[in-house]
């Protein structure tokens, strides 16, 4: 799109919206007029995602951001000023539909036409893209969702579903993806159908090919898999004819998509689930299964079991397999078999994400049922358990030397009356490891694949600062006080002594990692700055003040 003059009003493109309009006309009107209804509120929510990236991350070709009045004013390298509200570009902000911001007098509404206005260094032509995709497929999983019904709470609905199902549909509640990140429902690859077919929010049950792979091209790690690989539809339309020496079974396995859409819940195989291959890219990178998570899956789960009960149960990646091209595991065609969640009569597991969303019960946050079953009202004392659950086994782990992502998609919560009572963490292809630390403490990190070992302290903190503290509880943190109208300093006051509390239980050795989580800044992804960059997939951060030092 060309650069617009200071006179010009930036109309909200057709773009990829456009061509969903028309995609979904298949579905009926009721569905085309529920997502045109959606499209509005879709645009103004990753318009805020990408606005917070403007006002707080290592943008190029941003020299600018400061506060007049209630507004921010973002410079740009050219002198044009970007002005939006201020709590609109607070991380999870809750934001009405029409958000608007003003580019020199001109009023912009649409995230793709900003980016084509600002013409920003970089990878700007490709995140706009990205963006586009985002919008349109966030407006389509909001019109797929229906109106609150009145009935029951939906974590009272979940303990009446069998394991398997109960596990799907908590995690299928997460329906606007990443809370920060503008690409929160980018799913480049994927036709309209497909995702309608697919993703987790549209709640289909998927039937992954069975295919028989010679037992000279199959490679396996961790207890070991027979050859026989489980593929994903996607993958079996699209990538599985250039391989002609696998032999396709006829046989499915039904199963459930979950929140990572490539990662499924098999339905009769309560007690499993199965990582497969989709090379789509889904938010900020293609859904592959590297050669390095088939070797260091089986591997670090063999680690963390040797570590102990931590109070926090992990998800073991007991087995993956691949398919050998030219000799290598191939990133396409492989999968990984990781157990599932236990759950007992009466308890419901969750991902703490879904914590933020919507129930289906009367539309305000999961986290208020919670908090209604098991705290009469009482949001702080919700938030008390919760990080005193959190804190105690993550900050151990990270004292012995494994830092993990526990961000809202890989740690979840079980529930038993709306009550926090475990901790259950799953994919390791984040985690961070010092083989130094370890040592320390008598334990040997085995061989691994990748940039999981760093002996850095800041990079170990880094990696648990930014996905639980900055993320998990900083959503939490916004989500309660939208809800109840709590004061967040109370609430950061509770996490501060949660977080001393649990460093009073760990040796003096632990006193650096906890002065810099409890005084020093905390950093957040910069994943807009990341997909402006040469490599979208290196770590970029950004710094923030640390509300515990305000308490």
């Amino acid at each position: 799109m060309a650069h617009r003059s200071s006179g010009d009003t930036a109309t909200p493109s057709a773009g990829a919206a456009g061509r969903i309009t028309e995609a979904v006309l298949d579905g009926g009107s009721a569905m085309c007029g529920a997502y045109a209804a959606a499209l509005p509120g879709a645009r103004a929510s990753v318009l805020s995602r990408l606005w917070g990236a403007l006002t707080r991350e290592p943008i190029p070709g941003v020299t600018g951001v400061a506060r007049e009045a209630g507004d921010v004013v973002v410079t740009v390298a050219d002198g044009r000023r970007l002005r939006g509200p201020a709590p609109a570009a607070q991380p999870f902000a809750a934001v009405p539909d029409g958000l608007t911001l003003i580019l020199d007098g001109a009023p912009v509404q649409d995230p793709g036409d900003l980016l084509a206005a600002l013409n920003l260094p970089g990878h700007a032509d490709r995140l706009r893209v990205e963006v586009e995709n985002s919008v349109a497929n966030l407006a389509l999983a909001r019109a797929a969702q229906p109106e609150p019904d009145c009935g029951p709470p939906v974590l009272e609905r979940l303990t009446r579903l069998d394991p398997a199902a109960a596990v799907a549909y908590a995690e299928q509640l997460v329906v606007d993806g990443h809370p920060l990140h503008p690409c929160c429902r980018t799913r480049l690859g994927l036709s309209t159908q497909e995702v309608l077919a697919y993703a987790p929010e549209h709640r289909r049950v998927v039937d992954l090919a069975v295919v028989d792979v010679p037992a000279d091209r199959w490679v396996s790690t961790g207890a070991g898999l027979p050859p026989r690989l489980l593929v994903h539809p996607w993958q079996r339309d699209h990538v599985l004819g250039s391989h002609p020496g696998l032999r396709p079974t006829g046989d499915t396995v039904p199963a459930r998509p979950l929140m990572s859409l490539r990662t499924l819940a098999p339905v009769a195989e309560a007690g499993w689930h199965v990582k497969t291959a989709v090379d789509v890219q889904m938010t900020s990178a293609v859904r592959i299964v590297s050669g390095a998570a088939i070797h260091n899956g089986p591997a670090l789960s063999a680690l963390l079991t040797e570590l102990g009960d931590l109070g926090l149960e992990v998800l073991t990646e007991v087995a993956a397999g691949a398919v050998l091209v030219d000799g290598q595991p191939s990133r396409s065609l492989a999968m990984v078999r990781r157990r599932a969640p236990r759950v007992h009569a009466g308890e419901v597991v969750l991902p703490l994400a879904a914590l933020a969303a919507r129930s289906p019960a009367d539309g305000r946050a999961v986290a208020v049922e919670a908090v209604t079953l098991g705290y009469a009202h009482d949001p702080a004392g919700f938030f008390t358990d919760l990080v005193n659950l959190l804190f105690t086994p993550l900050t151990a782990l990270l004292h012995l030397g494994v830092a993990l992502e526990a961000h809202g998609q890989n740690m979840c919560v079980v529930l038993r009356q709306g009550r926090p009572v475990r901790l259950v963490y799953r994919d390791l292809g984040g985690v961070r490891v010092s083989r130094r630390r370890l040592s320390a403490h008598g334990f040997s990190a085995p061989p691994l694949r990748g940039d999981l070992e760093s002996d850095d302290p800041a990079v170990l903190r880094t990696k648990l600062a930014a996905a639980l503290l900055s993320t998990v509880i900083a959503e939490t943190v916004a989500v309660l006080t939208r809800e109840y109208g709590e004061d967040p300093a109370r609430l950061w006051r509770i996490a501060d002594r949660a977080l001393a509390d649990a460093y009073a239980a760990l040796p003096d050795s632990a006193r650096g990692d906890e002065q810099a989580l409890r005084t020093g800044a905390w950093p957040l992804k910069a994943t807009t700055a990341m997909r402006l960059a040469d490599d979208p997939l290196e770590d970029r951060w950004t710094w923030h003040d640390n509300p515990l030092e305000a308490r």
